[in-house]
């Protein structure tokens, strides 16, 4: 377990991760068990919000919020689910096809939501939460062994390889209506995790030149007194580390540069926490506890002058600031900060404790934080799709976002406990992963490349 004086035990993370844990026990669909994308708004359900809430299961039970059979037969039907829910090519009335899964789906039935892609990214947020939920569920009772299964023929049904139109790096979604995406995922961005998961299934793997092309994307550079590998919004610099413990070991890239990706978030946390104290745009509320760009929902698209300066808001953007771009319209996700809570404990937990205690119950709800906030958007006449202004407070969401729910929750119990990082560290697809990826040093080296049983599954046609 991780110590860093009084803040792992700090109590504001009781509440914090009891308030974030009952977004994902009470808004799961009562037969389907799927997370919707937010909540109080009525929406679809976006896969990654699945995944984290199959692992966020695992806090709640270590935390004692539910029992373990509760939690068992949760994931066992939210698996079960997922494996009989429809593949093919259809456009319509499936969840997925050659493993993968739609980005968003309805609710109730699990097909897809509308003409949304069929996601990579997605699918490996959801994989992660899988794979999580069997490592955690070890036991010899029928359903744990029945959860164990599940996740095995999920995982192993991907068909990780076809999402390679242009080999060897991966493509970000595939359309019924109109085929692959032009972009493959390139640059240093949350598909960390996708990657490692593709280079480590047993039916379906990419090949190793996959990382090594990624990787040969990276940019490189010092922002705001941080040298690191940059990319914009800080989920970028968290997803992959809600799941992987990153500390100690290191690819070809990162040892040629000294350091491994567990530095290199908190470096990227680090500047976002210092342009956040210039403030160079002069956006109201910044400062050294109040930051964190993300993506994240926003007030409304719109260019407004105010004081004689002219401002463009949007509504929900990659909002984020690095050598690669930067995307600021003064609104501030409370999640940017409490993702990055193993890697900056106190500055984090400062930033959480200052926004709850500034912004009250227009911040702080039944689920803990709502998604952002922007103290400069004061345009109490506006439409606003999302949110409400409070009058001489600015903008605040209305809504819970699941994929900005669960880095607070999982994030938070790394610090704490470790808890997702010494599960995944026994996945053999995770060690498979990094070690075909070319990561060692740390606890991998005390690892083996495990032989991994295939489940029997044919490519789709």
């Amino acid at each position: 377990m991780q110590e860093h004086g009084d803040v792992s035990s700090d109590p504001f993370l009781d509440s914090l991760q009891a308030r974030t844990f009952a977004f994902f026990w009470e808004t799961a669909h009562p037969e389907t068990a799927l997370i919707p994308d937010r909540w109080p708004t009525r929406t679809f359900s976006s896969v990654a919000a699945v995944g984290f809430g199959l692992s966020a299961y695992l806090v709640g039970i270590e935390r004692g919020y539910i029992s373990r059979e509760q939690g068992a037969e949760r994931v066992y039907r939210t698996l079960r689910f997922l494996w009989e829910a429809p593949q093919g090519r259809d456009r319509t009335r499936v969840a997925g096809y050659k493993g993968f899964f739609y980005h968003f789906l309805e609710m109730d039935s699990g097909h897809r939501f509308q003409q949304v892609e069929l996601s990579s990214i997605d699918t490996a947020l959801l994989m992660a939460g899988v794979l999580s939920a069997q490592a955690y569920f070890d036991g010899d009772d029928p359903m744990e062994r029945a959860i164990r299964a599940y996740a095995d023929s999920l995982y192993q049904r991907v068909e990780w390889d076809w999402m390679q139109p242009r080999p060897p790096l991966i493509a970000m979604g595939w359309h019924p209506e109109r085929g692959y995406h032009t972009h493959d995922y390139t640059g240093y961005s949350e598909a960390m995790i996708l990657y490692v998961l593709a280079l480590g299934s047993p039916t379906f793997p990419v090949d190793p030149e996959a990382w090594e092309a990624w990787t040969s994307t990276y940019q490189w550079g010092t922002f705001y007194g941080q040298t690191f590998v940059q990319y914009s919004p800080l989920f970028t610099h968290q997803y992959s580390h809600v799941w992987i413990d990153f500390r100690g070991i290191q690819d070809a890239y990162m040892r040629a540069k000294g350091i491994d990706y567990f530095e290199n978030s908190r470096r990227a946390t680090l500047a976002q926490r210092a342009y956040a104290i210039e403030n160079p745009d002069g956006w109201r509320g910044y400062g050294p506890d109040v930051w964190g760009l993300t993506a994240c929902d926003g007030p409304m698209d719109t260019t407004v002058v105010i004081q004689g300066v002219q401002r463009r808001f949007r509504s929900y953007a990659a909002r984020g600031a690095s050598l690669v771009y930067i995307m600021d319209d003064g609104t501030i996700a409370p999640t940017a900060a409490g993702g990055s809570l193993p890697f900056t404990p106190e500055l984090s937990l400062r930033a959480l404790k200052t926004m709850k205690e500034r912004y009250g119950e227009g911040l702080w709800g039944q689920y803990g934080f709502l998604d952002a906030f922007n103290p400069t958007f004061q345009l109490t006449e506006a439409r606003l799709r999302h949110g409400r202004v409070v009058p001489g407070l600015g903008w605040f969401d209305t809504d819970y976002l699941g994929i900005d729910q669960g880095p607070i929750l999982l994030m938070a119990e790394n610090l704490r406990s470790e808890l997702l990082w010494r599960l995944m560290r026994q996945s053999p697809y995770i060690v498979r992963g990094l070690k075909r990826a070319g990561f060692s040093g740390g606890w991998l080296d005390r690892k083996e490349m495990p032989e991994i049983p295939r489940v029997i599954h044919e490519r789709q046609p």
